[in-house]
């Protein structure tokens, strides 16, 4: 176990996406927490906001496979359009589904001043999908920090 943790320690692809993730993670909730006044530990793990940790993620990858492999690379090509898919579903599917979610809270809400009871009362998550900006911040704050990793911190 010990070799396996080390080695991905030591993997510059992998640790480029995951601390891109987290920055991005980190910056979201202290967005959201100048914007709302709260502390949201969920923010800290949940989707949605600003900026997208997933963007972040996965444009990191791509950066940190072409600085260690080439631009030619099978890897890159791989990971490349694994990149646009996500991108892709984030200001699409999720993007909806969230505001779906949101619709039906305020209707559940407006049904349900009267006492009566149409759900379980649980809210639907309402931060599931990203705006434009919020990916293109996310993919601009991925590759940053892979560029930073892989060529000042590492090397």
């Amino acid at each position: 176990m010990g070799e396996f943790v080390l080695a991905l320690v030591r993997n510059e692809v992998f640790m480029s996406a995951f601390l891109s993730w987290v920055l991005a993670q980190v910056i979201k909730t202290i967005i959201h927490l100048s914007m709302t006044k709260k502390f949201v530990p969920e923010r800290l793990i949940g989707s949605g906001g600003m900026p997208s940790c997933h963007s972040a993620a996965v444009c990191a990858m791509v950066t940190a496979l072409i600085i260690n492999e080439g631009v030619g690379s099978n890897y890159v090509a791989i990971a490349g359009l694994l990149a646009i898919v996500v991108m892709y579903d984030a200001t699409g599917v999720r993007r909806e589904t969230g505001n779906q979610a949101k619709l039906l809270n305020e209707l559940i809400d407006m049904f349900t001043k009267d006492g009566s009871t149409l759900s379980n009362g649980d809210k639907l998550k309402e931060f599931v999908g990203h705006t434009p900006l919020q990916v293109l911040v996310g993919a601009i704050l991925g590759i940053s920090f892979a560029l930073l990793y892989c060529l000042v911190i590492v090397k």
